[in-house]
């Protein structure tokens, strides 16, 4: 037979301890017996490790987009460095071209200058009109202020100490009044433009007087 447990008056157990003490109180719903906070501290302390993990790559992930925008910086910089040049080099040599264009059409116009300059010495020198002469100086100074608009010089060196860059001997003439090697006379003037010799002036050269 099996014994029977008497209570007492209170409902209790012999124990003495109420009817409630002898089972543990439900938890609620979701959270496990004797667990306080998340409802799952395995769960938080992955999510935990996983957010720093995150967190770190986040932070390598940034640095390595910094260094490859400074990367992009520096070759944008560069390819403008180099596109300025560009630009720089074009802008030159398109001058150039049109100097040289310039260059070729006065070099045509010179013959006709020195024949108009033959034309007027000749009228000089053969009595001509004092009007004939004075109407074809005024042309001739026309065309030569035309041309300094352009940067067309003259390069007329008597006096001048002989420069192969810009003189052409054509004779020589022994002079012992002035310094050896003095450009003493002149048959053609010659022409620069923009420092560019167009055209050296063709000059005897002195010799036998003093060394420069």
């Amino acid at each position: 037979m099996t014994p029977r447990t008497h209570k007492d008056a209170t409902g209790g157990s012999p124990s003495g301890r109420g009817p409630r003490e002898d089972h543990v109180a439900e938890a609620p719903f979701g959270t496990p017996p004797g667990a306080s906070g998340p409802a799952d501290p395995t769960l938080a302390e992955d999510l935990g490790a996983e957010f720093e993990f995150r967190g770190d790559q986040l932070e390598g992930e940034l640095e390595a987009a910094r260094e490859e925008a400074g990367r992009h910086l520096e070759t944008a910089q560069r390819l403008q460095a180099e596109f300025d040049n560009y630009r720089k080099r074009v802008a030159r040599e398109q001058e150039d071209a049109i100097k040289r264009a310039g260059q070729r059409i006065i070099s045509e116009v010179l013959p006709a200058l020195d024949n108009l300059e033959r034309a007027l010495a000749h009228a000089e020198s053969a009595g001509e009109s004092a009007e004939l002469a004075t109407g074809v100086h005024m042309v001739r100074q026309q065309i030569l202020d035309v041309l300094a608009k352009e940067g067309v010089e003259r390069i007329d060196p008597v006096g001048e100490p002989f420069d192969p860059n810009e003189h052409q001997a054509v004779g020589q003439a022994s002079r012992d009044d002035v310094p050896e090697g003095t450009c003493v006379d002149m048959y053609q003037c010659g022409y620069r433009m923009h420092g560019r010799v167009l055209r050296p002036a063709s000059v005897v050269v002195s010799t036998g007087g003093p060394e420069s």
